[in-house]
């Protein structure tokens, strides 16, 4: 009889385990639940919409408190709904790169990165899911904190000199270029974070390429201004939700170019890295 169990015993096979195949989509969607696991998903994004929204709000409040006084600066006088809405974008950058940062650069700052790395040996999907992930996250923060700042802003300024509605030339496409540049941002963040594989070095770059160097060019002659100022990544974005023609800034399409350039060129380098040397 034990003979008869051991033959029977032999004869049966564990199951098999299925076998699973690294695809992009499912790299999509470990990144899409790696993003929204992180507290700092949450607080960040709710962030940058209340820069938005908030700075949006009080650049607007401030322009109408001081209408018809003369107090009011030259350029601030110039002002219109579209651009004291969009005050705060300065701030929800800030917010949205940082996190950006945060992505990447924090799965090595854990050492999570070599788990990741070991799933998706391929390593770039690893990079473009991230970017595209964080990067969609960003347009819709973006594009949604920008429409509702027009709204409320709008409001606060009807019947005066910077009245201006959703229906006025430009504004929509103005206001869909805000979310667009604050999504590319958050890529650049992204492809920081994985170039420089550091929190705090990411954020060093990203301050120091969005905000000290565009305010450095104050001390460089008027005509190498001219011929560098417009093609700086800060500058170049703005000119995706400028509305009125500035012969000081690109168009929008050109603007869009270069800041796609920019941002091509950050996720090149963080690629290159990621091929070249060891998590």
């Amino acid at each position: 009889m034990s003979d008869t169990l051991t033959t029977a015993g032999a004869g049966t096979t564990a199951p098999a385990r299925p076998a699973y195949r690294v695809t992009g989509p499912r790299v999509l969607r470990a990144e899409w639940a790696k993003l929204w696991s992180l507290r700092s998903t949450w607080i960040t994004l709710g962030l940058a919409l209340l820069f938005l929204v908030a700075f949006g709000i009080i650049a607007a409040t401030r322009f109408r408190s001081l209408t018809g006084s003369a107090r009011m600066p030259g350029d601030f006088a110039r002002s219109t709904a579209l651009s004291l809405s969009l005050f705060g974008t300065n701030f929800a950058q800030l917010a949205l790169g940082v996190l950006g940062v945060l992505v990447t650069a924090g799965e090595y700052s854990t050492g999570l990165i070599r788990s990741t790395l070991t799933a998706v040996p391929r390593r770039l999907p690893v990079l473009w899911s991230k970017a595209a992930v964080f990067g969609l996250v960003a347009l819709v923060t973006g594009t949604l904190g920008a429409f509702t700042a027009f709204l409320f802003g709008s409001r606060v300024v009807a019947g005066t000199s910077a009245a201006m509605g959703f229906t006025h030339a430009g504004v929509v496409r103005s206001l869909l270029g805000a979310g667009l540049y604050l999504g590319l941002v958050g890529v650049i963040g992204t492809a920081l974070g994985a170039l420089l594989r550091s929190v705090a070095a990411g954020v060093a770059v990203l301050v120091a390429t969005f905000m000290l160097i565009p305010g450095l060019m104050s001390l460089l002659p008027s005509s190498w201004q001219a011929d560098i100022s417009p093609y700086l990544p800060s500058h170049a974005g703005e000119s995706l939700f400028t509305l009125a023609p500035d012969p000081t800034v690109l168009s929008p399409q050109s603007g869009l170019l270069v800041f796609l350039a920019w941002t091509a060129l950050a996720l090149a380098g963080a690629a290159y890295r990621l091929l070249r040397s060891d998590a």
